[in-house]
Formats: structure tokens, sequence, C-alpha cells
């Protein structure tokens, strides 16, 4: 099972090193990133593995909420059945 995380907000350092350091502590396999940043806007997705994951998913997606919200910015983490029924037409 696999999850999309992104990331949108102002650029700092930081930003990929704390994302990544909570998915390691709860067992969440980062599987591809991609990033931008549009002048000062910094724009990630990221592809993670949560089959192994220590803590539900509803947790995992609450924690990096919260983190986004400490660092003023929007992270949201979308189950990838979710995601893929959204693009399915």
């Amino acid at each position: 099972m696999r999850a999309v995380i992104t990331v949108i907000g102002k650029d700092m350092v930081g930003i990929l090193a704390k994302v990544s350091t909570v998915c390691a502590e709860h067992g969440i396999n980062v599987l591809e990133v991609t990033q931008s940043i549009l002048q000062d806007m910094f724009a990630m997705i990221m592809m993670v593995d949560i089959e192994k994951s220590n803590v539900p998913f509803t947790a995992f997606a609450d924690e990096l909420t919260a983190l986004g919200e400490s660092m003023g910015l929007s992270i949201h983490t979308m189950h990838e059945d979710i995601f893929n029924s959204m693009h399915t037409i």
C-alpha cells in the first residue's frame, strides 16, 4: 500500500528532512520524491510505502498535518486508493 504526500509553502531549510524523519520514525519508506522551488515557494510530492507502518494511516496523516501547521506549510497525505479513485473517469 502506498500514499501520496504533498507539501506546499514558503521555502526554508529542512522541509524534506523533517517530513522524511516522520516517515522513518513510523517505518514508512520513501519511494519517490519530486520537489521544486518556484521563486520562494516550495512544492514537493512524495510517494511512500505505508505497508510496514507502525501507526494507523490516519494518525500518520494527522502528524504530518500538524508538522505542516507548525512550519507554516500545507502538508496533505492521501492514501493511494483515494488518489486513484479521484483520478479515474
